[in-house]
């Protein structure tokens, strides 16, 4: 399972984000296809360029903005625009959720309803750009999780909108707030905005935690560059990792059916068995007893799933000279496996691979298959057994992982 790390060390920006993700190899029309759905294709212009920051390669994106007298945006309009737009289920709830967490940040710091807070920079189109293109990014990579570490939000004064405000900004603050999202700040970071209320409320809404993973296997990286010239490279680095899955048994619901037979021959309950399995149960066995008047017998006991057992039912009253059956509801628990190929000296192999509590894997073959190879390779199913174990073997999975 692919994961993302989000690595902020100069703060968090969308179109930083939105960079890092075109880096990784998002591609640019997962960008426009939304925008356009929008009404909006022809509001901007895209540019991502190659470029570096204090000596390490990125890509930086421009959006320049087309619209001939650009509105200043209200929450409420920006959320009857986004709800009746041809856009997924899954991208829009992203991208209405974002917006609202940062009308929501707004209105507190500037004390009115979240419906009529004006987004000033937040409604421009390069930061409609930025929240809708990363939240579709993350929709086309879909990711397990989205790790962020603490971002750096810098400190001193910046110009806004609003006047010059102390940072981190406001919202930015209300937003770590309201999010329990951690902040860095300090002397030791540069005297400006480093993290914007775009930035936060992207990584609010979409990371799942706010730390890195312990360790990580790293598939991809891709590095998004800032505008502002600082005294250390500015970027963000969006880090893709692989993330094995926490390996859990799996607990399965089972009914047990089983009857006791003394009239029927071995061929017909071996015909029983075989019409049981094609039923849908998962296992048939015969075992000995010794039943009334001291007649032995055979006790026939079929595992099946809850859905399937009506089903079997027809198949003892048919194929079977039983007058009662016994069901009882029982259950287990089972390892995580998957069916596929293996390789091997004498060509490919059905198997079953199963996944173990502590991480490690291990093979089994088909009966059927070993007997096929046995009468073409002229050794026995125990030699055959015994040599594939000796050797490592590729594996290629024909189906997920179930339980």
């Amino acid at each position: 399972m692919s994961a993302l790390v989000v690595d902020c060390p100069t703060g968090l920006a969308g179109d930083m984000l939105l960079s890092a993700f075109l880096d990784l190899g998002v591609p640019e029309s997962v960008v426009h296809e939304p925008m356009q759905s929008l009404g909006l294709g022809n509001a901007y212009l895209f540019k991502v360029e190659q470029s570096d920051s204090g000596g390490l390669r990125g890509i930086r994106l421009t959006v320049s903005n087309q619209e001939q007298n650009p509105p200043h945006r209200r929450w409420v309009d920006l959320r009857k625009l986004i709800s009746e737009a041809s856009l997924s289920s899954s991208l829009k709830a992203n991208v209405l959720n974002v917006f609202r967490t940062l009308a929501e940040a707004e209105a507190i710091v500037h004390g009115c309803s979240p419906d009529q807070v004006h987004f000033h920079e937040i409604g421009a189109i390069d930061s409609l750009v930025d929240v809708i293109g990363v939240c579709a990014a993350v929709e086309s990579l879909s990711p397990g999780k989205i790790y962020c570490n603490a971002p750096a939000v810098g400190h001193g004064l910046v110009k806004t909108a609003h006047g010059v405000l102390p940072v981190p900004v406001p919202a930015v603050l209300e937003l770590a707030k309201r999010h329990q999202v951690p902040i860095r700040t300090g002397e030791d970071l540069p005297a400006v905005e480093l993290t914007t209320p775009t930035g936060i409320a992207l990584m609010a809404v979409l990371a799942n935690q706010f730390h890195r993973p312990s360790t990580m296997e790293v598939e991809g990286i891709g590095v998004g560059l800032g505008h502002r010239l600082l005294d250390r490279p500015n970027l963000l680095r969006l880090i893709r990792i692989h993330e094995a899955s926490k390996v859990e048994a799996g607990w399965q619901e089972l009914v047990i059916q089983e009857a006791w037979i003394d009239d029927a021959t071995a061929e017909e309950l071996a015909s029983l068995a075989e019409q049981l399995r094609r039923a849908g149960a998962l296992d048939v066995v015969h075992g000995a007893v010794l039943m009334k008047k001291q007649r032995p017998g055979t006790a026939v006991i079929a595992l099946t799933t809850p859905q399937q057992a009506a089903a079997l039912r027809h198949v003892w009253w048919r194929h079977s000279p039983t007058i009662g059956l016994r069901e009882r509801e029982q259950g287990r628990w089972v390892l995580p496996r998957r069916s596929g190929t293996s390789s091997t000296p004498w060509g490919l192999v059905r198997a079953k691979q199963t996944r173990r509590p502590d991480g490690t894997f291990t093979l089994k073959w088909e009966q059927d298959e070993l007997q096929r190879l046995s009468s073409e390779s002229g050794l026995t199913v125990v030699e055959l057994r015994e040599r594939l174990f000796l050797e490592s073997h590729s594996f290629v999975p024909e189906e997920d992982w179930r339980c």
